[in-house]
């Protein structure tokens, strides 16, 4: 793994992080927050025209032909500006499971319309009563009916389902009682969205299909997609901490700032050794956490397996993230709880985060099996 970025990847971290400095400030996220959509129609037509949306897709279908790695330092840059929208869940899970498990036909009907943001996607997995990292634990069921199949069941945590024009919908086919993966319209009239109140201020739905008609063309791949399921949920956990790095590396700056500049006794605050100590702290888990992240990101985009070291990134982001963001506030102090300090934003989407695709504890059994124990 070489941890210098390439002259071209340098480039797009800073162009990434100019924009968003300009376009992204707190008064514009806290408006998506309260907003319905969450997200500005503008911004994500600039976006479009900066090739994000295609950055890691191939040239064919209107992409910039780069790779899982290079968008792993955009999404950092995302998340260190608190970047609102559904950027991840149109790309990362909509666009690059079609580019995998998808027939050549689907590639070609889905994926230019999301590049050209034309079409907004998102992954329906998570179930009521089960942790959103099992796959295997899949209840909905897609029944064949014709020449297709009736979906029934109810998904949670979708993210931004009520903007979505498509949901990758996970079912479990009937009789054969294996796990698929279908292209559903997302405003079909058998298919109620809610919106969920969330702590991190993000668009997350609960979204029930009742009879829901789809045809064999929309079956994306083939049943028996276990094994594709579980390896999307391994790059969003890995992209999540790459937007996690962004954010913990921002608020790791923040605090020595204020250390330095926040007054008590006489002195700066930055002076005293406890407060080093906090501080080098934080650096050390931000250090660990960027590391891991980004050995899981490259061994993602060279196709090798991976699945310890996936686990081992989230695991380690999960806690260190908690541990920076409590230190942080005990070093802001009263500041630091006020809604009108930047923090909050940084510490309400660690604390969502830790518990995106599995918590730490999750990863920790994984890592363990790996070990062969």
């Amino acid at each position: 793994m070489k941890l210098k970025l390439s002259e071209e990847q340098e480039m797009l971290r800073i162009a990434a992080r100019d924009f968003l400095a300009d376009k992204c400030p707190r008064a514009f996220i806290k408006q998506m927050e309260e907003s319905e959509t969450g997200y500005s129609r503008e911004m994500w037509q600039e976006m479009v025209e900066l090739g994000w949306m295609g950055l890691a897709f191939p040239e064919k279908y209107g992409g910039g032909d780069m790779g899982f790695l290079d968008l792993a330092l955009l999404l950092e840059e995302m998340g260190r500006a608190c970047l609102p929208g559904p950027f991840f869940s149109t790309v990362v899970l909509g666009g690059l499971p079609i580019l995998d498990m998808g027939s050549e036909e689907q590639k070609e009907r889905y994926l230019p319309a999301a590049i050209r943001g034309e079409k907004i996607f998102s992954l329906a997995l998570t179930e009521p009563g089960h942790r959103n990292h099992e796959p295997a634990a899949i209840t909905t069921e897609a029944t064949p009916e014709g020449d297709g199949y009736i979906i029934n069941g109810t998904k949670l945590f979708v993210p931004d389902a009520h903007i979505a024009d498509y949901l990758l919908c996970v079912a479990r086919t009937k009789p054969a009682d294996e796990v698929a993966v279908f292209m559903v319209n997302a405003r079909g009239p058998q298919i109620d969205c809610r919106l969920l109140t969330t702590l991190g201020g993000d668009k997350q739905c609960e979204v029930v299909l009742d009879g829901v008609s789809v045809s064999k063309a929309d079956l994306l791949g083939r049943p028996g997609q276990l094994a594709a399921v579980q390896r999307i949920v391994e790059r969003a956990a890995v992209a999540k901490c790459c937007e996690m790095v962004g954010n913990i590396q921002r608020v790791l700056e923040m605090t020595v700032s204020y250390a330095k500049e926040r007054k008590q006794f006489d002195r700066p605050i930055g002076s005293f050794q406890a407060i080093q100590h906090y501080c080098v702290d934080m650096a050390t888990d931000v250090d660990g956490a960027r590391l891991s992240t980004y050995r899981a990101a490259w061994m993602l985009s060279k196709g090798l397996p991976c699945t310890g070291e996936v686990a081992t990134a989230k695991a380690w982001m999960g806690e260190a993230s908690q541990r920076i963001m409590d230190l942080a506030h005990q070093i802001h102090g009263a500041i630091g709880v006020t809604m009108e300090h930047d923090l909050h934003f940084y510490s309400r989407r660690a604390k969502a985060a830790e518990l995106a695709y599995g918590d730490a504890d999750v990863y920790r059994e994984m890592v363990a099996q790996e070990m062969g124990l």
